[in-house]
């Protein structure tokens, strides 16, 4: 059943259908694939990164806080990060106020 909102149509599931997706869901995980450390490239062109040094940079300081950043999103699997995310990536490069 649908049910008419302000933006449009959304659907509603009962209980049984929620309980059968989530059973449906632990019977078949999708694995995470990790395209990053393969040199893949996703449709269209090559992966986009939040943060990414420009080639001609000649701050390696910028190049190294990229990198921690790129990393960090890497093992927490993360496309986005918080400013406090951040905050605690530039105080592991030691940077402190």
């Amino acid at each position: 059943m649908a049910v008419k909102c302000e933006l449009g149509f959304h659907n509603t599931f009962t209980h049984a259908e929620r309980i059968l997706m989530q059973s449906l869901a632990e019977q078949n995980p999708r694995p995470f694939v990790e395209r990053r450390g393969t040199g893949e490239a996703r449709e269209g062109g090559p992966e986009r990164r939040q943060f990414r040094a420009t080639p001609d940079s000649s701050r390696p300081e910028v190049a190294e806080m990229a990198a921690a950043v790129d990393a960090y999103k890497a093992r927490h699997r993360r496309r986005f990060i918080t400013f406090d995310e951040l905050y605690d990536v530039i105080a592991e490069l030691g940077y402190h106020k």
